[in-house]
């Protein structure tokens, strides 16, 4: 059985919607990781967008904070419904942005929050889909929060997969199969 699935893929890749599709449960547990600010009109209708694309069944928890997710993985049952975090990407940035990472500051917070996720995921016992960006295939980003970011997101999603059970890539709206459950490590 698949307990946990890892659904990477860069922007706009259809990695939301596919990881969307692999839990067809009534009822499940929607973990939006992104901060709102109130200020970006762009991003506040990228979230309703996500809204309005979700069965009316589906609980949603907001998580923005890096200690909500991993709590709220931790806490969880064999008998509790799937739980689908989307993303880790925005989860990163909201950890970044509380250790003052992008100041050169918090790096040691930043792993610790990380080595808590990829520990809490590993020690989910519900059926649990993550998705996350895959940033680490295009160019190097000129700048240093641009490097930092995608050092550490890929770092974070390779993690992630070697406790995932299932591992895919979706790129251009078509899902690549990294890892099947049951496969190797």
């Amino acid at each position: 059985m698949t307990r946990r699935t890892l659904v990477l893929g860069g922007a706009r890749s259809g990695k939301s919607a596919h990881a969307e599709g692999l839990v067809t449960d009534d009822v499940v547990t929607y973990v939006a990781t992104a901060r709102r600010y109130p200020d970006d009109v762009d991003w506040s209708l990228r979230i309703a967008q996500h809204v309005a694309r979700r069965p009316t069944t589906w609980h949603t928890v907001e998580a923005p904070a890096p200690g909500d997710l991993v709590a709220l993985l931790t806490a969880t049952a064999e008998s509790d419904p799937p739980i689908l975090v989307d993303d880790l990407a925005t989860w990163l940035a909201g950890a970044l942005d509380d250790a003052g990472a992008w100041e050169g500051h918090g790096i040691a917070e930043v792993e610790q929050r990380c080595r808590q996720l990829v520990d809490a995921v590993s020690q989910t016992r519900a059926r649990l889909v993550l998705v996350s960006a895959e940033v680490g295939l295009g160019v190097v980003p000129g700048t240093h929060s641009g490097r930092l970011f995608r050092d550490h997101l890929g770092s974070l999603n390779a993690r992630l997969a070697e406790v995932c059970d299932e591992v895919l890539l979706v790129v251009a709206g078509i899902p690549l199969r990294l890892r099947e459950a049951g496969g190797t490590r």
